[in-house]
Parts: C-alpha cells; sequence; structure tokens
C-alpha cells in the first residue's frame, strides 16, 4: 500500500495540474525548461559526492563519484525529459543516489535536445559518451547504461546500437518508467490516464513529434519496443502502477524474456512517474533505489 507521503506528493502534482495552463498545441521552450529545473529541486536529495564537470568525447557531462567508491563501476546516466527539456542538474539528485546504492561513480551527460537538435543527435550524444568511457580504460563489464522516461529509450537504443556494430554489451541495463513506444499507443495511455497526474498525452505527443521530427515513431531506432532484443545484458525496469507508460514496460518486459534476456520487472503500487527522484521524501524512493544498487552490485566488475 502507498504511504501516506505518496498520496500528499500525489495530491500536490494533481492540483499542480489542475491549476496549470492547459497545453494549447505549443511550448516555450525556456520556460518549459526552467519549470523542470526548478520542480527537480524540490526532490533534490542526495549524500555525499564530488561533482565535476567534464568533456565526454564533445558531450558536456558531469562525473558524480559518492564518498567511499572504491569498484570500477561506472553508471552512464541517461536523463528523461520528453528529449526536451531536463540536464545534469535536474538528474544529479537521482544518479548520485543510485551510484551510491549500487557503490559506483556516475557519468551524467546532457545530450543535445529537440527542438534545436532533434534525432539522431540525443543518440549520437550517447554513443560518443559511451566510447569515451572505453577510451578511459572502463571495461564494457564495468558500465551499467542507465535512464528513465526519454532516457530509458535512449539507453536501449544505445545497448541496441553496440549490440548490432559487434561491440560488447555493458554489464546492465537501468531503465525507470522508460518510454519504450514512441507512437504512445500502449492500452495505459488509455487507462491510467487518469491516475498519472505527471504525463498529458497531447504535451507528450508534441515533444516526441519534436524529437522524431518526421521519424516514423515505429521505427526500432527510436523506439527499442519495436527493435530486436537479443542479447541485451540482464535488465531491470522499474515502473509505478498508476503510469501512462506502465504498458511500454511490461510489453518490452515480456518481449525480451522471450529472446532469453534476463529480466527484472517491478511494477511499484500507486506509484507515480519517476518517484525514485523523491529520495527522502518517500520511503518508497528509498526502498527503489536500494533494489536498482542491488541489481547493479550484483552485476559490476569488483
Amino acid at each position: 500500500m502507498p504511504s501516506l507521503q505518496s498520496h500528499l506528493v500525489t495530491l500536490y502534482f494533481r492540483f499542480k495540474r489542475a491549476f496549470a495552463p492547459k497545453f494549447k498545441g505549443s511550448l516555450d521552450a525556456s520556460a518549459e525548461r526552467a519549470d523542470t529545473e526548478r520542480m527537480a529541486k524540490q526532490f533534490g536529495h542526495y549524500r555525499n559526492a564530488t561533482c565535476t564537470p567534464v568533456v565526454a568525447g564533445g558531450v558536456p557531462a558531469e562525473w558524480i563519484v559518492p564518498d567511499g567508491v572504491a569498484t570500477r563501476g561506472c553508471l552512464l546516466y541517461l536523463h528523461g525529459g520528453s528529449f526536451f527539456a531536463g540536464s545534469i542538474n535536474t538528474h544529479r539528485s537521482l544518479a548520485a543516489n543510485i551510484a551510491t546504492a549500487a557503490g559506483a561513480r556516475a557519468l551524467v551527460i546532457d545530450y543535445r535536445l529537440a527542438p534545436e537538435y532533434p534525432y539522431p543527435a540525443g543518440p549520437q550524444d550517447c554513443m560518443l559518451a559511451y566510447l569515451w568511457l572505453l577510451e578511459q580504460g572502463f571495461q564494457p563489464e564495468e558500465i551499467i547504461v542507465a535512464g528513465d522516461s526519454a532516457g530509458g529509450a535512449l539507453a536501449v537504443g544505445l545497448v541496441v546500437a553496440l549490440r548490432d556494430s559487434g561491440r560488447q554489451v555493458p554489464a546492465c541495463l537501468v531503465l525507470l518508467s522508460p518510454a519504450l513506444d514512441l507512437s504512445l499507443s500502449g492500452e495505459t495511455w488509455k487507462t491510467n490516464s487518469r491516475r498519472d497526474v505527471m504525463l498529458d498525452f497531447d504535451k507528450e505527443r508534441y515533444l516526441v513529434d519534436l524529437y522524431l521530427d518526421g521519424v516514423d515513431p515505429r521505427n526500432p531506432q527510436v523506439s527499442p519496443a519495436y527493435a530486436d532484443l537479443e542479447r541485451l545484458p540482464p535488465t531491470m525496469l522499474q515502473v509505478g502502477s498508476s503510469e501512462v507508460l506502465l504498458s511500454d514496460a511490461v510489453h518490452f518486459s515480456n518481449k525480451a524474456k522471450a529472446t532469453g534476456v534476463e529480466v527484472i520487472l517491478e511494477v511499484w503500487e500507486g506509484m507515480q512517474h519517476e518517484w525514485q527522484f523523491a529520495v527522502g521524501i518517500l520511503p518508497e524512493a528509498e526502498r527503489a533505489v536500494e533494489k536498482l544498487g542491488e541489481f547493479i552490485r550484483k552485476r559490476i566488475s569488483q
């Protein structure tokens, strides 16, 4: 059963959404990104870590090294934000908390965003950052590729591209409330439309269209739901039962398992999109991040 804190946070976002201006078919990129930054600050709790800016293969990035990290494990974190918003700043705390739980360091990148840079700019930046990690001496079995929401699509897309190019895939995949079908045709876009207080279909359709810039949303290169999932690394997905993206995670999990991929799918009762952000606020966030850490620890090279 969801905690009292979870009910209160859901109520907060329900009121925020009710009194927000209705989506009218366009967005101010600067205003939308600033709002994302402000909201992230409300949930930006993380333990002690050293954060150092770096350029990873030409991509702005940041090393996050939790105190006491002793392994070579490295989390390549790809942030969400509908391919339109989000940044190192908005996702620093989430990446730091997962890295701390995993006993690993994290590299968070600022990949290019739509509409200024539509597909394939974002995936190209993700690949450049991964190859840069290899150049720094990290081995694939030491790397975890992780992402939330839109970052989940980028994470799976990166690993599929690595596999298809004949490269060794990373140790594992970690996906938080991932957006894996950019056609937005999953059944929970309808059945959970009133329960999900975070994502609005019309707004997300608009943002996805900006990112795709004419590319078919069922193209496997942009929507992992339609990709060949054979020989992917062990994968963990966490999704809330109240999310419109629930069906994305379920269908992807079933398809990957059918090809022999080791998959752990956790559906958290009553949780909203990306509740893992709320470490220090929601007990469910604390538990979810700890479970992610346990999964990663079992799979990275010591």
